[in-house]
């Protein structure tokens, strides 16, 4: 890409390195009373082991260099206006990201308690990993932040998704040499390969390598600058470096280097957005800034160097309490800073003040970290709109997930900066290709003549990597913007430790009422286990839902559509709402279908209902055994199973109940959207054994109808582990639940005595033994069920 650099900004003025200082000391100084303080927190008297807090919790190693990094962005916004915000990798740096927001006054808004005065530091210190306060990491709670600091290794995931479609966010990744050392921090420097300068923003990676990690030195703090920078030259960046110690030096450089990294960011995008582009790839700058660890910290303690090694990564001087010597040492570092004149009165100073943004240009301000205060609501057809028709129940087989990729695709169109699907490389695969008739695949690389639908104006995210894919639309859904995550059912346990980490965001945010509700994370699980009989056993598992079910009621959601009708409903529901995590499972492949789309809104708003026609109950009578399902394999085997139960065994009594939304099953207590004890006994009864085929793991069930009367009459069968490369229908069967050992368990759990009961149970069994012969003999499915449909006339 042909792009000069946009002229530099100027070298600070002594004023402006003044008060580049002043705050950065300042911001030092509250992370070390953070750590260390409950009372006196401005030095007002000699510093006593009373003063201390008995636990002594935080990260002080990391956090200067932020702190600087943070003083300097400061400067550059004021020159520029640029909206920018500030992602910490290195997260338990976190005092320093809270002394941030309190220097720029957004702290004591957000928390008035906080105040800026002597009584608000008092409260700022006590808070800080103490019982009721706050976290020792970057968090939730910190203004300005969209990134859990416990997240190690996402900083940069969530940067890239923070500023695709958003083209006048600045997002500065401030990466750790320890979380450089992490699989999904290696895989997302490819994130330049996916943003477009002329309608996304862009992300200043910076690099902060100061050589220690908590006890050990870190990989590319020991490398040669050379290889180090060879790495990122190779990725597509042009490296720009900084480092040294020396004051004022040090911020003259750095000023420089950010300087010139934001030149060339807005060299590209004038160049993108003027028609001044020649299509190549731009090499985006990044910024490997080189400051000794705990720098301006005790750089020797007891005779040991604490100063620009590992020691310092947590509390350098863990003993203050009981050893006076220590607790010398720290007076004398605090008041290295000037507290006295950092906070005249107990406020930050003028020189500190001069140093801050105004407004929402102030990072700790900045309407992009609190996403929901800038969110839209996305512009939905009708779901009936994309309806199938279904004239009979289980008579006709269609892709379920053809009919999500047609509602995406008119979500591209009506939705041109809102909406984006994130799917590892599997977009067609997962029947979800109507979106290419709308967008191509984002890909800023050399596209050749056999690609297909692939571009730099594509806005489809595909990459073969689940932790870019998911941390790309959590980003995206942070700053505002709405979308789908759409993988393989075994490998979203790939990121699942994201999603747990986004679910907490969200728990956590729901108790801050100046955090803005945000579009859901929508996860789709498709390629499920019952379905990779092709393959085999790596891939088949449905861990994702239980790790879901873990989560606290107020952000988890599981939905299991038996069909496409129902998966529009429950599309439709979770792209309309705000701060859940909302995990769909449903197969792509031709399944059976069963409701019509009135049935099926009406079905899914209810999340559990009877299907009168698949069952035989007569009058009120409670039926003799209840056949449960959830997932659509299980409910085709609990439909056939029905039938076979029908004509065999006609004075049995049973009733089918099908559940799509698996946050129904628990009491009300234990989730906002469990049944009441009335309506739950309407479906399962109190008393009457029950039968449930499921999608996932058994326990997953009987952990949420604890509770609900005589729990131990519910018999689940789903998947226990059996796996290989077979058939379909062999896969149920390996798993103990197949139509016909769901019809054996029936008799094996009712306490009626039907007429016929044991010719049915040797026809299943006869039926079993032929399946097996002839799955081996003609290497697929028998026609018998391979074929089978529900006769409408029954």
């Amino acid at each position: 890409m042909n792009a000069t650099t946009a002229p530099a900004l100027a070298d600070p003025t002594d004023d402006e390195v003044a008060a580049l200082d002043a705050w950065w000391r300042a911001n030092n100084y509250l992370t070390v009373a953070q750590i260390y303080l409950k009372s006196n927190v401005l030095l007002e008297r000699p510093l006593s082991a009373d003063d201390i807090k008995p636990r002594l919790l935080g990260h002080w190693g990391t956090s200067p260099g932020q702190s600087f990094v943070y003083a300097h962005l400061n400067r550059l916004i004021q020159h520029t206006g640029q909206s920018a915000i500030y992602l910490s990798g290195p997260g338990h740096g976190g005092p320093a990201l809270v002394a941030a927001g309190y220097l720029e006054g957004t702290y004591s808004e957000i928390y008035p308690e906080v105040s800026l005065d002597s009584d608000g530091l008092t409260r700022l210190c006590r808070q800080f990993s103490t019982p009721g306060g706050i976290p020792s990491h970057v968090s939730v709670t910190t203004p300005g932040s969209i990134h859990e600091g416990g997240e190690l290794g996402y900083v940069l995931i969530h940067a890239f998704g923070s500023v695709f479609d958003n083209p006048d966010l600045l997002t500065v990744a401030v990466v750790g040499d320890g979380e450089a050392e992490t699989g999904p921090l290696e895989g997302s420097w490819k994130g330049i390969s996916f943003v477009n300068p002329a309608r996304d923003g862009a992300v200043l990676p910076i690099l902060h390598l100061n050589d220690g990690k908590i006890a050990s030195p870190t990989v590319l703090g020991r490398k040669r600058r050379e290889d180090v920078r060879d790495i990122f030259t190779g990725h597509g960046y042009e490296v720009l470096e900084v480092e040294g110690d020396d004051l004022p030096g040090m911020h003259h450089r750095f000023a420089a280097v950010l300087a010139e990294a934001y030149g060339k960011i807005k060299a590209i995008q004038d160049a993108a957005r003027g028609g001044d582009w020649d299509g190549e790839m731009p090499r985006w700058p990044m910024i490997v800034l080189r400051t000794p660890k705990g720098w301006t910290g005790p750089h020797e303690v007891d005779g040991v160097t604490i100063e620009g090694t590992w020691r310092a990564h947590q509390v350098p001087l863990s003993g203050v309490r009981e050893n006076p010597e220590h607790l010398a040492l720290l007076e004398a570092w605090m008041k290295s800073y000037g507290p006295a004149e950092l906070f005249p009165g107990g406020r930050p100073s003028a020189e500190i003040e001069a140093n801050n943004p105004q407004g929402d240009l102030r990072m700790s301000a900045n309407p992009a970290a609190n996403g929901g205060v800038l969110t839209k609501d996305l512009t939905l057809r009708p779901f009936r709109d994309y309806a199938i028709e279904v004239l009979h129940p289980a008579a006709e087989r269609f892709e379920n997930t053809r009919v999500l990729g047609a509602m995406m695709a008119d979500l591209y169109r009506d939705n041109p900066d809102n909406f984006r699907l994130f799917c590892p490389d599997e977009t067609n695969s997962n029947r979800l290709g109507a979106v290419f008739e709308v967008s191509d695949r984002a890909f800023m690389e050399r596209v050749t003549s056999d690609d297909v639908k692939l571009s730099r104006d594509g806005r489809v995210m595909e990459v073969l990597s689940e932790h870019n894919c998911q941390g790309w639309l959590e980003g995206y859904n942070l700053t505002g913007r709405h979308g789908l995550f759409a993988t393989y059912e075994s490998f979203a346990m790939v990121s699942a430790s994201m999603t747990v980490q986004h679910a907490k965001w969200l728990e956590e945010a729901n108790h801050l009422s100046w955090r803005a509700k945000i579009p859901s994370l929508n996860i789709l699980l498709t390629s499920t286990t019952w379905r990779n009989d092709h393959n085999g056993f790596s891939h088949q598992g449905p861990g994702l839902i239980n790790v879901v079910l873990n989560m606290r009621g107020a952000v988890s959601r599981v939905y299991l559509p038996p069909d496409a009708n129902c998966l529009l409903s429950v599309a439709d529901h979770c792209f309309r709402s705000r701060s859940y995590v909302n995990l769909i499972a449903i197969d792509k492949q031709p399944h059976l279908q069963y409701l019509s789309i009135d049935e099926a809104a009406e079905h899914c708003a209810k999340g559990a209902g009877i299907w009168d026609w698949a069952g035989n109950e007569d009058g009120d009578k409670s039926p003799d055994i209840v056949l449960a399902c959830a997932g659509d394999v299980p409910t085709a085997e609990t439909v056939a199973a029905a039938q076979l139960l029908k004509e065999w065994v006609p004075d049995l009594t049973f009733r089918v109940v099908n559940v799509v939304d698996l946050m129904t099953l628990p009491r009300q207590k234990d989730h906002p959207h469990g049944m009441s004890a009335s309506d739950f006994a309407g479906l399962f009864t109190d008393d009457v054994d029950v039968l449930f085929a499921f999608h996932g793991y058994h326990g997953a069930i009987h952990k949420l109808v604890h509770g609900r009367p005589t729990a131990d009459r519910f018999h689940v069968r789903g998947f226990i582990e059996q796996g290989t490369t077979t058939t379909p229908f062999d896969m149920t069967v390996l798993n103990q639940m197949s139509r016909y050992q769901l019809v054996e368990d029936v008799l094996n759990n009712t306490k009626a005595s039907p007429a016929n009961a044991q010719e049915l149970r040797e026809h299943c069994r006869q039926m079993l033994e032929k399946h097996h012969r002839y799955v081996r003999e003609h290497l697929e499915d028998m026609p018998e069920v391979k074929d089978w449909v529900l006769n409408p006339a029954t």
